[in-house]
């Protein structure tokens, strides 16, 4: 199995992420979405590669934390209207994993499409490497969140970076939301285009 960005390049990028973060798992993970930067020519996926990665390891502060730092919110998202429930208890569905994964439904829907009991076992996310990232992989390519594209389909649509953070965070970075967040992601992007010899492509700032 093969990804388009090389350990080599991983390495560069990120030396001092937390170990837990391991490439192997990044690339067991991309055969859960073979779409997943093979899409579009070697320019795109490369793009597509350097977006993913620009974004989780903001979301993860340059893939240091595994979990979410501030504990006081973890009881915060047991949505307990659902019909399952919080099966693995309130304060147990935390943000995990390099997009941080959170609240008992997004653990349900990952599972799901993965073939993981999340729901469960939401702590696979921070013992496991293949489903934490799988479980990012899992938002980029399925959910629209609050924008109008995926992740993937922003990238390969050509519809820009912009679009893929609006799609993560929408409202709370773009049109002004958090400008600071948002020109950090892209400036990761630009980073990461240049290691990884691509374009960013138009509309980069949401």
């Amino acid at each position: 199995m093969s990804f388009v960005v090389t350990e080599e390049q991983f390495e560069l990028l990120f030396p001092e992420r937390n170990p837990f973060y391991t490439y192997q798992g990044l690339v067991e993970a991309t055969a859960k979405y073979p779409e997943f930067t093979t899409t579009g020519g070697q320019e795109i996926a490369l793009r597509e590669a350097a977006a993913f990665l620009a974004n989780t390891s903001h979301e993860s502060l340059q893939f240091k934390h595994v979990v979410e730092i501030n504990t006081a919110f973890y009881d915060h998202y047991c949505d307990p209207s659902q019909p399952y429930g919080c099966p693995a208890g309130k304060a147990a569905y935390y943000g995990r994993g390099p997009i941080q994964l959170s609240w008992n439904f997004n653990y349900k829907a990952a599972g799901d499409a993965l073939g993981f009991d999340l729901l469960n076992h939401p702590e696979l996310v921070e013992t496991d490497p293949m489903v934490a990232w799988a479980t990012a992989l899992w938002y980029w390519n399925t959910q629209v969140g609050p924008g109008n594209f995926t992740c993937h389909n922003a990238i390969v649509g050509d519809h820009g970076f912009a679009e893929t953070i609006r799609s993560i965070n929408g409202p709370l970075e773009c049109e002004g939301g958090n400008p600071r967040q948002m020109n950090n992601r892209v400036r990761l992007f630009t980073e990461y285009c240049e290691v990884l010899g691509t374009t960013t492509g138009d509309n980069l700032t949401c």
